[in-house]
């Protein structure tokens, strides 16, 4: 049953956010601060919490598993951390994006993959641990190369405090990352028990994360709303389509290109709600409605990438491999 749940992850996005657009006061209490838990914002620790399952699910073995296919983990990457985001600096630019939208796109699309992408690679009969080792791999690599991509394709807006989003970088998802991992290693018997419903817990905080922004920025989003959504629509069908369309010139299988295009085009949005939301980072705005602003993108992201990636997943489910790998 509780796997069950975790697979409509989709649904209860789509849910969730409706929820919180009509009633928005049912999720004020996620990012309006008055819950700190360790002194800090409820939204990045939640999102800690969601790492730590990550980390939770790891283990050496999967380490180890990523020096087996080095040409497609390489590959997955690279694609991940150069097609979104010059495609959000792309997009930022041809719609004319205020600063806080832009620096938020551009902040969504240096994100890494996100968990959800293992739940859809799985239900498209896509290459489920290059799925898994991709995500761990990005995950990882993004300690630096979200701030630095950030840093550099966001400059033209707003100066990025690099130093600061590397740190929150660490401790919201290095850290607890490393710690699942190291529960996982030495107390395995604990862990098989927290890792059934772990997954579940972590679609449940994600959904809070993302409508708590959507409640709290419902007035902005409605006078940004046909732009923005556009924006961040063309954001994800440039990650999906250009993600297949590349490994397939370059020679990939049919379940290699179906995993990457859904790695490449499902962002962490929770984690780049997470960064945007950071007193830190809201302080490098002039304007206190710009850094309100910044993360709306990652919400209205989380929104499209799990209604896109479902509906790859359901085309690629009913159409085999070999029948694809002919076309």
């Amino acid at each position: 049953m509780i796997h069950r749940l975790t697979n409509l992850f989709a649904l209860w996005t789509v849910l969730g956010t409706a929820w919180a657009w009509f009633v928005p006061e049912h999720f004020l209490w996620v990012v309006d601060g008055r819950f700190r838990p360790l002194g800090q914002p409820l939204v990045s620790v939640m999102l800690g919490l969601v790492m730590l399952g990550m980390g939770l699910t790891l283990s050496f073995d999967d380490f180890r598993r990523i020096a087996k296919i080095p040409r497609c983990v390489t590959t997955g990457v690279v694609l991940q951390f150069t097609v979104m985001p010059l495609a959000g600096i792309f997009t930022a630019a041809i719609f004319g994006l205020e600063t806080g939208l832009a620096v938020g796109l551009i902040l969504v699309a240096c994100c890494p993959g996100g968990t959800a992408s293992n739940v859809v690679a799985y239900l498209a009969n896509a290459n489920l641990a290059l799925s898994v080792s991709m995500t761990m791999a990005s995950t990882l690599i993004a300690v630096i190369a979200t701030p630095v991509l950030t840093g550099w394709l966001a400059g033209k807006y707003v100066e990025i405090d690099q130093w600061s989003l590397f740190i929150n970088m660490v401790s919201i998802v290095l850290l607890p990352v490393i710690a699942g991992v190291l529960f996982n290693r030495y107390l395995p018997k604990a862990t098989e028990k927290i890792a059934v419903v772990s997954p579940l817990a972590s679609v449940i905080v994600v959904v809070l994360i993302v409508g708590g922004i959507i409640a709290n920025n419902k007035t902005l989003i409605e006078g940004h709303f046909g732009v923005l959504m556009l924006a961040i629509l063309l954001l994800h069908v440039f990650g999906f389509g250009l993600g297949y369309l590349i490994t397939r010139a370059i020679g990939l299988g049919v379940a290699e290109r179906r995993t990457i295009s859904i790695e490449v085009g499902m962002q962490n949005s929770g984690l780049g709600s997470s960064l945007a939301s950071t007193p830190s980072f809201a302080a490098q705005f002039s304007s206190p409605m710009q850094a309100a602003l910044a993360p709306v993108p990652a919400a209205i992201s989380a929104v499209y990438h799990v209604v896109i990636g479902s509906f790859l997943a359901a085309i690629w489910r009913r159409q085999s491999i070999e029948a694809e790998d002919r076309s």
